[in-house]
């Protein structure tokens, strides 16, 4: 009895296939490598390297390692690119998805933990958006994850699928230095590389309605993140009543410019950040009560912003330093 981790071999995926592993719970990772690193799968986890979009595969590796349910993460994740590739995220996002479903009735799996997101409300009415706080996308990314939350809806009116869906906010840090986040878009990553190599971090955006300018975020590490997935595949699979949905929130917020006075107080390095436009589909702010799922799913934030820059920037300086090595 296992479970299987799409894009397990990516910076969430790797984490969360951690704490499965810490819980004493088998997986077997799925990942076309795309933007996930082999090297993140512990050596006593099967992978198999297979595309969500094809089903035959999908469905064999499901039979293969006698799969009990599936922890989804795999996806286009840049809701800023997708205003321009609406298309492929919706390929990789949506239609992928179908496919995964399609091949866990074949297989006859009926649990599923979805990775949802915070995109899903676009640009909130209140401050503070709890899971009743109505859906408005602005972008393709945040449209294609709601489409993914209804598809997991449907499904389980049709075919008796125990699932949930997790929408994650802004996920930093590292559980261990050699998982960092790879992202070419992340604010972390962004902010880290520029330091490590010589570099000034960028501002996107600061004329947004907010204290000081600049987008406000609800920022959690990875590792409670990971944490609670595995709670929720545990619920599933002992039967347990679960939410439809799940905020992984903290109920407070940071800036963008508090974000870079943190990055410069916890690495030492001194900077004044440059100053630039927007990204498309930004919203101002988004910050979410996690009270659902610290009631159901063992959330809490464990780790203080201080606390995710400095893992952040370990796992930052081990892959610079390999690179380095590697070079």
């Amino acid at each position: 009895m296992s479970w299987l981790v799409t894009g397990g071999a990516g910076y969430i995926g790797a984490h969360v296939v951690d704490a499965f592993r810490e819980a004493g719970l088998g997986c077997v990772v799925l990942d076309d490598l795309s933007s996930g690193v082999a090297g993140f799968v512990p050596e006593d986890v099967p992978m198999v390297r297979a595309d969500l979009l094809d089903g035959a595969a999908v469905e064999r590796a499901l039979r293969e390692h006698e799969v009990t349910g599936v922890v989804h993460l795999a996806g286009f994740k840049y809701a800023g690119v997708s205003v321009q590739r609406p298309l492929h995220t919706y390929t990789q996002n949506v239609t992928a998805m179908v496919s995964l479903l399609g091949a866990m009735d074949a297989a006859g799996v009926d649990r599923c933990v979805f990775s949802s997101s915070a995109a899903v409300y676009g640009t909130p009415p209140d401050d503070v958006v709890t899971e009743a706080t109505p859906t408005r996308p602005e972008s393709p990314y945040g449209e294609s994850k709601l489409a993914g939350e209804w598809l997991l809806r449907d499904v389980a009116r049709a075919s008796g699928l125990r699932a949930t869906s997790l929408r994650y906010f802004n996920v930093v840090g590292s559980g261990r230095p050699e998982l960092y986040d790879a992202s070419p878009h992340n604010l972390f990553p962004l902010v880290l590389s520029a330091l490590a190599e010589g570099r000034t971090p960028v501002i996107r955006g600061t004329d947004y309605p907010t204290p000081d300018g600049t987008c406000v975020r609800d920022y959690v590490h990875v590792a409670d993140l990971a944490r609670s997935h595995v709670a929720a595949a545990r619920r599933l699979e002992a039967g347990d009543a679960v939410e439809p949905v799940y905020n992984l929130g903290s109920g407070d917020g940071a800036s963008v410019r508090e974000i870079m006075s943190a990055v410069a107080r916890v690495t030492g390095v001194d900077f004044t950040p440059e100053e630039a436009d927007r990204r498309p589909g930004d919203p101002p702010r988004i910050v979410a009560r996690g009270d659902l799922a610290a009631r159901d799913l063992d959330w809490a934030m464990r780790h203080d912003l201080d606390d995710m820059v400095a893992g952040a920037w370990a796992a930052q300086q081990r892959a610079q330093q390999r690179v380095q090595r590697e070079g």
